[in-house]
């Protein structure tokens, strides 16, 4: 991470924290600075690699239009023992935030905009040691650091802005200069009504708890529409502002889509040619002889070169003369899902650098409902940022979130959008299509289908919105049987249930799905080291589904669990809870909905509905 202004190295994040924690608008917390990251205007593009994934970008082009070209990983340059090269000033730019920042000496306390004149910008080769001082020099003659104000402004409509110190302190207005602020704190407990605001010219003090509930509807001002990453306002926000503690959880949530790498080719070489079609195919018109002197030039050459030129033009030649090569309807770009359904379901054994798949039997005792068992020692996800939200998470793609709510990445229509790319290793299961849908007609499974719909029209109807978007009971089984597994394979693959990812498959119609996925994945280039997929063998599967069915039919929190009434409080889970489903997001794309122990195991309250009867 780089500040621009004086392209000053001040800390370093991982490619994927970029897009989950610390994306484009968002806070980070440094050792010595509080900095918020740029918009796309301000990245300098020439150490950015580009990333071929031609089903993310289309589906990025259905959300910000026609002119999003690219998609490009954050610029990078690998380290070296030379600090003073060019690599420590290639990066993600940032600027500081929030811009008020507080002497830490508890005798000074002072409050001021960072650049008035108070505070001194201290640089260093080390980024750690990047900081501010304040000018005070009480503590033995040494400048005390000065630390960010512990508040912020923000609006659900995506803003953020500096806390009003001085409007605030003096109620509700702004006397100027000349009126020092100091943010003091008195007791231990922390609490917003011991944390002081006070003016040293006029003498006012005010507690901070005077900014937060319905009291920060007549303390605090109008939001003026600030996007402090693209440096613009917007006058025509009406939205109530809201204080927030620096680094809430709540001050950025990411909006992105997430692909896996499916194959084009059965052969590598072939593989490779497709993903890198775009650069390539002007060599097809050509005539052999020079097309194979201009392909050691091209910029994908390096990942081409292992093939040799002869292999490389054949490859070229076939993707030429395929029928469409690339090409998909409407329709079948719309859906992501099921390009990797068909992928996982071929039952064949592929061996690509990006995605390997290697059929397994299905575990005796499982055979009756378990149609398939495939073991994906190596895929790649690869993921896009094209918004984010505030106060309030996305949708969880349960509905769409409104435009207004998604902050942009840029002034302007992007035209490319940042990305990270991650392999790893995974475990897909297909359910037997003939014994689900027998049990989709079970009295019993319907009378909780009602509830679980009923639940679900309230849901929406609190939000004024149409009864519709049901998922239907299939999802909810599969999405219900991917979070036990994730529970029990946490204990036996080494990876923790954060780091373990799911897919779900569940669709009907003509084309009926009905598959999890249970992935992990790092940014590393190697991937990961192969615990998950050895889970998936069939002498060791078939217990680990045992035990997490067993351990789901009775929770801790029995039987408020299982008694639970989705339509009470107009919930989109039933028998589901911290102590038995609930996962983490970076592992539910669901945000925890649409849970029900009840369709999966006979529970405490309910019986006769499960898929596994006890």
């Amino acid at each position: 991470m780089t500040s621009p202004a004086r392209t000053l190295r001040v800390g370093a994040l991982r490619p994927n924290q970029l897009l989950h924690t610390y994306g484009v608008g968002s806070v980070a917390d440094l050792p010595g600075l509080s900095v918020i990251t740029l918009g796309l205007d301000h990245w300098d593009l020439s150490r950015s690699t580009m990333l071929t994934e031609d089903r993310l970008l289309a589906a990025m082009r259905r959300k910000l239009g026609p002119q999003v070209q690219a998609l490009r990983l954050p610029p990078h340059l690998p380290e070296t023992s030379d600090l003073s090269a060019e690599w420590a000033r290639v990066g993600v730019p940032v600027a500081l935030f929030p811009t008020w920042l507080r002497c830490s000496d508890t005798r000074c306390n002072r409050l001021a905009p960072a650049d008035v004149g108070f505070f001194e910008l201290l640089s260093s080769h080390l980024p750690d040691r990047v900081r501010y001082v304040h000018s005070c020099r009480s503590n033995g003659g040494n400048r005390p650091t000065a630390v960010p104000a512990r508040f912020v402004l923000a609006c659900d409509k995506g803003h953020l802005d500096d806390f009003p110190w001085s409007y605030f302190a003096h109620g509700g207005t702004d006397p100027g200069a000349g009126h020092p602020l100091k943010l003091s704190e008195r007791g231990s407990t922390g609490e917003t009504i011991n944390i002081l605001v006070s003016c040293d010219e006029c003498g006012t003090r005010r507690p901070m708890a005077e900014a937060f509930g319905l009291a920060a509807e007549r303390n605090l001002p109008a939001c003026r529409g600030r996007h402090p990453h693209l440096g613009t306002y917007d006058p025509s926000c009406d939205a109530l502002t809201r204080t927030l503690a620096l680094g809430a959880t709540n001050s950025w949530f990411a909006m992105q889509i997430r692909v896996f790498s499916l194959p084009r080719a059965e052969h590598p070489v072939d593989q490779v040619v497709a993903d890198r079609w775009t650069a390539l195919k002007v060599l097809a018109n050509l005539d052999a002889a020079t097309a194979k002197q201009i392909l050691p030039t091209q910029s994908c050459w390096p990942d081409l070169e292992p093939y040799g030129v002869e292999r490389v033009w054949a490859a070229i030649q076939r993707h030429a003369t395929a029928d469409a090569p690339g090409k998909d309807t409407e329709e079948e770009q719309d859906d992501l899902l099921t390009p990797e359904w068909r992928a996982f379901t071929a039952g064949t054994r592929l061996d690509l650098p990006d995605f390997t798949t290697r059929p397994e039997p299905a575990p005796a005792p499982h055979r009756d409902w378990l149609r398939q068992v495939v073991l994906v020692p190596r895929l790649r996800e690869v993921a896009a940022l094209y918004g984010f939200t505030r106060i309030d998470a996305p949708e969880w793609n349960v509905l769409d979130t409104p435009d207004q709510r998604r902050a942009p990445l840029a002034s302007n229509d992007p035209d490319w959008v940042p990305c990270a790319e991650m392999r790893g290793e995974g475990i897909f299961l297909r359910f037997d299509e003939a014994r689900l849908t027998a049990w989709e007609h079970q009295p019993e499974v319907k009378q909780r289908e009602q509830l679980l719909i009923r639940a679900h029209e309230m849901w929406r109807a609190q939000r004024r919105m149409p009864p519709d978007g049901w998922p239907g009971l299939r999802y909810l089984l599969l999405h219900t049987f991917a979070h036990v597994l994730i529970r029990e394979f946490a204990l036996e693959c080494g990876y923790s249930a954060a780091g373990i990812g799911e897919r779900i498959y569940a669709s009907t119609g003509e084309e009926p799905t009905a598959g999890v996925l249970l992935y992990t994945a790092a940014p590393d280039s190697e991937g990961t080291l192969g615990g998950l997929v050895s889970l998936g063998r069939a002498d060791r599967l078939g217990s680990l589904i045992d035990r997490a069915l067993e351990a789901a039919r009775l929770c801790s929190s029995d039987p408020l669990c299982a008694e639970h009434d989705p339509t009470v409080h107009a919930r989109l889970s039933a028998a589901a809870c911290h102590a038995c489903l609930f996962a983490a997001e970076t592992s539910c794309h669901r945000g925890n909905h649409y849970l029900d122990r009840a369709l999966l195991v006979d529970t405490l309250n309910d019986s006769g509905c499960g898929f596994f009867p006890g």
